[in-house]
């Protein structure tokens, strides 16, 4: 999963992020939308425009790829997004605290949702050909707009709340695409394989039930005494499981 070329057409300017080489930054105000944006102008952006709205509440961005695989096989680029995701988290995050990925697409910490990641693409784009574009969007909770937390526990959770300190949506995206980077090389030098692995280790772990992550990029749970079930992302990559269509943030 390549992450190559430059950006198509004007970049505007913005603050300057501590980011690799290979991004090129768009910042959108507070009102922005940046998995609709990255998706309207994915093909004049082009690789590796990361696309960030500068919100106090929320990490919002989104990052262009340009895939060298058909649809059918391209849409893993989801799981490189959801481990650089993860390990971005895990680098910020105080001591003992238990990062999880919730297949295929949702982040909890400790237990509790935080957000998660979605992947964009051409409508009608050819399944037998690489799409002109992906887009692996991110949204994390940074900070709760609940106000009063002195009630009983709940489902979810902000980063704030979970003692990441001085952890703004600035760092957490620096971070992440560092870490995107990353997994973009053991794509590259190791296959599939390695993405695979890597995000296999983010799972909650249940005696006796064993995660695989097959070629196609299926779901693969092994548990004791039964045949393997094969469980198919589908709806979820159109839906993402997280993502309440009301607010357009992460679920409450």
């Amino acid at each position: 999963m390549p992450l190559e070329g430059h950006a198509r057409g004007q970049i505007p300017r913005a603050r300057a992020l501590d980011l690799p080489p290979s991004f090129h930054l768009v910042r959108l105000r507070e009102v922005g939308d940046a998995f609709v944006h990255a998706c309207t102008h994915g093909a004049e952006l082009g690789a590796g425009t990361l696309v960030f709205v500068g919100r106090f509440d929320l990490a919002e961005f989104a990052v262009v790829l340009e895939p060298d695989e058909p649809v059918t096989l391209a849409w893993r680029a989801l799981y490189a997004g959801m481990v650089a995701l993860a390990d971005a988290l895990a680098t910020l995050a105080p001591p003992k605290k238990r990062i999880a990925i919730e297949w295929p697409d949702a982040i909890r910490v400790d237990g509790r949702l935080v957000g998660g990641g979605r992947l964009g693409w051409p409508e009608g784009a050819d399944e037998a050909e690489p799409p002109p574009w992906l887009v692996f969007c991110s949204m994390i909770r940074t900070a709760s707009m609940a106000g009063d937390s002195s009630g009983p526990p709940t489902l979810t959770t902000a980063l704030e709340d979970e003692g990441f300190e001085d952890v703004g949506s600035d760092r957490l995206v620096e971070s992440f695409a560092k870490h995107l980077m990353r997994e973009i090389d053991h794509w590259r030098n190791a296959g599939f394989i390695a993405i695979a692995n890597n995000y296999v280790s983010y799972l909650e772990r249940r005696a006796g039930v064993c995660h695989d992550i097959g070629d196609n990029g299926e779901l693969l749970v092994t548990r004791v005494g039964r045949p393997v079930e094969h469980h198919w992302p589908g709806p979820k990559l159109a839906a993402p499981s997280w993502l309440d269509p009301h607010s357009g943030g992460p679920r409450e």
